[in-house]
């Protein structure tokens, strides 16, 4: 169950659905952007990928190998810089790959109830608890920390991070059930400053 909501969340039908369907067979038509034309096949290392603009909203973003689209997950405030106790964060697309090099684009229904939109339920003052939609196994919380900013907490090799990125490499497999590698963390360690990554491997 745990391999198959990888395959939900990060999954080349996904993929395909934040970019352009087609091709024979099913295959993902992936369009290069800047960064990725000198990709071979198509793969973007970690690397190679874009860095989204500075926002001072943004809590953490999702990228995947197939393609150098983006998903953004920032908090979701009031004026007074309040998280919305509804909803909290806010997820949508950075779309490197079309026309307009890293123009914003809202979720469609499906991916933002099926895959890569976020449960939130609060569990104390300004504390949620996040899941993405499609992976509940996975933990991530929302709380204001003592520089009085939100951040994402998450365990990232059996330590407690500031979440600020998730990377998932995928490499074979089928339009459908693409071979997920592993899903890499990056954060930083809240006492020391220090970059913290880890991964977990999926094959």
């Amino acid at each position: 169950m745990r391999f198959l909501s990888l395959m939900i969340l990060f999954g080349a039908a996904w993929v395909s659905m934040a970019g352009k369907p087609g091709g024979p067979g099913g295959k993902e038509v992936r369009e290069a952007g800047p960064g990725a034309s000198a990709i071979t096949g198509g793969d973007i290392p970690v690397d190679s990928m874009p860095t989204p603009p500075n926002n001072p909203k943004q809590l953490f973003y999702l990228q995947r190998t197939p393609n150098a689209n983006t998903i953004v997950c920032e908090l979701n405030d009031d004026k007074n810089g309040v998280a919305d106790p509804g909803a909290p964060i806010h997820v949508y697309w950075l779309r490197y790959t079309e026309q307009q090099h890293g123009q914003r684009a809202e979720l469609s229904y499906i991916q933002r109830h099926y895959a890569y939109g976020i449960s939130a339920n609060q569990i104390g003052p300004d504390k949620y608890e996040l899941h993405f939609v499609s992976f509940k196994k996975y933990s991530m919380y929302l709380e204001r920390a003592a520089d009085q900013k939100y951040h994402v907490f998450s365990q990232i090799n059996g330590q407690v991070a500031i979440l600020n990125r998730i990377f998932v490499s995928i490499h074979g497999g089928s339009f459908w059930f693409p071979h997920v590698e592993y899903v890499e963390l990056k954060g930083i360690d809240p006492a020391t400053g220090k970059t913290v990554t880890g991964r977990i491997s999926v094959s």
